[in-house]
């Protein structure tokens, strides 16, 4: 399986107290634990300075999983680049959307609504992401929740379209809940989004957020088809 982490890649950068939590930036710490889990995956990073974001042609055709991560610039990723991104989850490349990723470009274009619309407070809050679906395979070895001690509370009400599958859903020290793990198919590709993981708090350092992005790329992984429809003028073939 390829996996591409794509990365914005802006706050560890410019602020250095989150260099110190992830010193090879968001995307390096996610590709190190996803090549140490012994599954296999071969990993690949791609950030926003890069050309093209990172995301040429031959990068997209050899993804078979992209995990993104933005939040800054979410503004600075061109329209025809969200556009392939959108055309190759459509063929059956899986998508992991994380944390702030909620309001991407390419999210909102996949969901078809304002997803950047929710409750928000940046505290130091606590976390508990409940699983509301434990035969799930992204569930698998996480038990029944995941406790974050430091976290950025998002709140309901969420807008997205209704799930096709929801995983967990998250409590807050305020009272607040959002539904935190929900998955989406669209086309031959599956799209997962994960709440947890605020720039300021080591969250992708924990052995079970760690364990949930391993379970979901290889739930949202599609393999190619044996066979290619044709697309071309049907009176030609009659």
């Amino acid at each position: 399986m390829n996996i591409t982490v794509w990365n914005e890649y802006m706050h560890e950068r410019l602020n250095p107290d989150i260099k110190k939590i992830y010193p090879d930036g968001i995307h390096g710490c996610i590709k190190k634990f996803l090549e140490e889990s012994g599954e296999g995956f071969n990993v690949k990073t791609a950030t926003l300075p890069e050309p093209e974001c990172g995301l040429t042609d031959d990068v997209l055709n050899n993804t078979d999983v992209m995990i993104w991560w933005g939040h800054m610039q979410h503004h600075l990723v061109p329209d025809e680049i969200v556009e392939k991104v959108y055309n190759r989850v459509q063929e059956g490349m899986g998508l992991i959307v994380l944390h702030s990723g909620h309001a991407s470009k390419i999210f909102r274009k996949l969901c078809g609504t304002r997803t950047d619309q929710l409750k928000w407070r940046d505290e130091h809050d606590k976390e508990i992401l409940w699983v509301v679906n434990p035969t799930h395979p992204i569930v698998k070895g996480i038990g029944e929740n995941i406790v974050l001690e430091r976290e950025e509370m998002y709140g309901e009400h969420f807008r997205i379209p209704e799930p096709d599958e929801l995983v967990f859903i998250s409590w807050f020290s305020g009272g607040e809940v959002f539904r935190s793990g929900c998955v989406f198919n669209r086309g031959r590709g599956k799209i997962f989004y994960f709440r947890p993981g605020h720039e300021a708090w080591p969250t992708y350092h924990n052995e079970k957020v760690q364990r949930v992005i391993i379970n979901a790329a290889k739930y949202v992984y599609t393999p190619k088809p044996d066979f290619e429809f044709y697309y071309g003028d049907v009176e030609s073939i009659l």
